[in-house]
């Protein structure tokens, strides 16, 4: 993952590398997108993966998914646009619907009103499940639990939580329904819960964003999700 400010840094490995011999994901501002892309081209080593893009405060819901056609051409890649926290978010979400664009949910950062609420990060599961929209999380997913971190007392969402509601949320759950099960707690009850998902849930809810490789695994291992090996594989 790189952003794209970052891009020229690459250009003084490219001469020692084989071609297209790494993958990369890029994060880019609505209107760099084209630019930043087309500089990608340009650089042997690497081979685009995918593009997270972050909407400025002034960009219009309705411009977002004509404006990345028209930048991205016919380049096959996946998509993320990143959902505002504000009144744009509905209208955006229905925009993605049907396009092959998918979604961004940040679900915190380095202060508490990063952090959407269980009734917020609700409603933009309920609405992404509704419009066929599939998304991924980043940000603030450093558990399998819902947790207070108990150094910043931040309220931090589980991403097992975020699954059991996906997948809730494909069933036809309402919002209140989806509230209750992001705040969840109790590691048994989210567990069994996660051991009835159906595939589809990964269809929508694709991937999440987390500091650690090694945390994420020894919790699912401790609740009895993953086999116990492939924690000692990481050590």
């Amino acid at each position: 993952m790189l952003a794209a400010k970052d891009l020229e840094r690459l250009a003084p490995i490219a001469d020692n590398l084989a071609p297209r011999s790494f993958r990369l994901s890029l994060t880019v501002p609505l209107h760099q997108v084209a630019a930043a892309v087309a500089y990608v081209d340009e650089i042997a080593p690497a081979r685009l993966e995918s593009v997270e893009v972050a909407l400025p405060d002034d960009a219009a819901s309705a411009e977002v998914v004509p404006f990345l056609k028209r930048a991205l051409g016919d380049r096959a890649v996946p998509v993320y646009i990143e959902l505002p926290r504000d009144e744009r978010r509905a209208e955006l979400v229905n925009a993605l619907s049907g396009t092959g664009f998918m979604a961004k949910l940040r679900t915190g950062g380095v202060s508490a009103d990063l952090y959407p609420d269980e009734t917020e990060l609700a409603a933009a599961v309920a609405s992404l499940t509704a419009a066929g929209v599939p998304f991924k999380a980043t940000a603030g997913l450093h558990h399998a639990l819902r947790n207070t971190d108990p150094q910043t007392k931040f309220e931090q969402h589980g991403f097992l939580n975020l699954f059991t509601a996906t997948g809730a949320a494909l069933d036809g759950a309402e919002e209140e329904e989806l509230a209750e099960l992001l705040a969840d707690r109790d590691g048994t009850r989210v567990a069994d819960r996660v051991r009835t998902l159906s595939p589809e849930v990964r269809n929508t809810f694709r991937s999440f964003g987390t500091c650690s490789v090694t945390e994420p695994v020894e919790e699912l291992a401790g609740l009895g999700l993953i086999d116990t090996r492939l924690t000692e594989d990481l050590a």
